[in-house]
């Protein structure tokens, strides 16, 4: 098998698809594809013409890429001549861009158009779920996509929080991940026991974390809800040990990872639904992304209902004999490779 080059664009900011890749990094030579790590710097999406002219000038370099979509889907000309001069790129898709609210809707429509340029000329694609293999084909008419979903490390079993039910929201403070419908949910709620934390990078969007932590307080819910900043190794285990109900509220989400991560845990988890995250679930349930009020009305459920709350639990430890590995993903990515 001739070597394969990563075109490798690494977010500043922690993310499901710095972890992918990283596995992909770590596993592929150890399923036997010579993977060459080549570096692309920029403001991707959002590069310079200078930086799309550099990757333009790298795919040059090599008969076989692999290239994250965050960079391809900005520099399609990349793609389209690389090909067309006899090279193979695999499009690796994280996220759709155009799906991205921290972007302007001119943006967001040029990478829309731009993204569809890239996925057209692609040699091949790999996705992370079904779902998103069902929207590039809706999208871009793309029908081939190859799905490898993320792996898991299956942790240990859930804790069981003391007192009250604890809920944990787990991402990002981004517009994307929606924290507020969590907070307006939950003010939805005063009537009821529970605690609930939102934990994960809290300095991508200062602003929305001040609006986040004032709507709390102007709420009356300090007392109930906090807001933790980003959580790592020991730390995080701690907070998942004493977590009863994964909340995950993104807007848009090819997969869900922190949502498998609950599921490997045996934590039911309430996501919104028509995304990917809901391919990520063994237990739970779904409403209308952004739809507070439903959130509420899920939350309740669950709250105030025994039965439905050892339901859910049972069904989630069942569900994490299934859980897949990153071996699992690593494999499926290196047959594809292999095509």
């Amino acid at each position: 098998m001739a070597p394969i080059a990563f075109a490798h664009w690494r977010s500043p900011q922690t993310s499901g698809g710095n972890r992918y890749d990283d596995e992909l990094i770590a596993g592929l030579p150890a399923a036997g594809v010579d993977l060459r790590v080549r570096p692309v710097k920029g403001a991707w999406p959002l590069p310079t013409d200078c930086e799309r002219r550099a990757l333009l000038q790298l795919l040059a370099t090599g008969d076989e890429w692999l290239v994250d979509n965050i960079v391809g889907s900005a520099a399609p000309e990349a793609i389209i001549d690389a090909v067309a001069e006899g090279r193979r790129v695999t499009l690796l898709m994280h996220y759709f861009p155009a799906d991205d609210p921290s972007l302007s809707l001119e943006e967001r429509a040029k990478l829309g158009a731009s993204e569809g340029l890239a996925v057209r000329a692609a040699s091949r694609l790999v996705v992370p779920s079904a779902w998103a293999a069902a929207e590039v084909a809706g999208r871009y008419g793309r029908a081939d996509a190859v799905v490898a979903r993320p792996g898991v490390s299956t942790g240990p079993g859930p804790g069981k929080s003391a007192g009250a039910p604890s809920l944990l929201w787990l991402s990002r403070l981004t517009p994307g991940k929606d924290p507020m419908t969590f907070i307006e949910a939950l003010a939805h709620l005063p009537d009821l026991e529970w605690t609930a934390r939102l934990v994960g990078p809290d300095d991508v969007d200062p602003t929305l974390t001040r609006l986040v932590v004032a709507r709390i307080a102007e709420l009356g819910l300090a007392g109930r809800v906090s807001v933790t900043g980003a959580r790592n190794g020991p730390a995080l285990e701690a907070v998942w040990t004493g977590t009863d109900l994964l909340v995950h509220t993104s807007r848009a989400e090819m997969y869900g990872m922190v949502v498998a991560e609950a599921a490997a845990r045996g934590i039911p988890s309430i996501v919104s639904g028509g995304t990917g995250a809901v391919e990520a679930q063994t237990s739970g349930a779904q409403f209308t992304p952004g739809d507070s009020v439903g959130l509420a009305a899920e939350l309740r459920a669950w709250l105030t209902d025994a039965h439905v709350r050892r339901r859910w639990r049972a069904e989630a430890l069942a569900g994490r004999a299934g859980i897949q590995t990153w071996s699992d993903t690593v494999a499926t990515v290196a047959a594809a490779l292999r095509r």
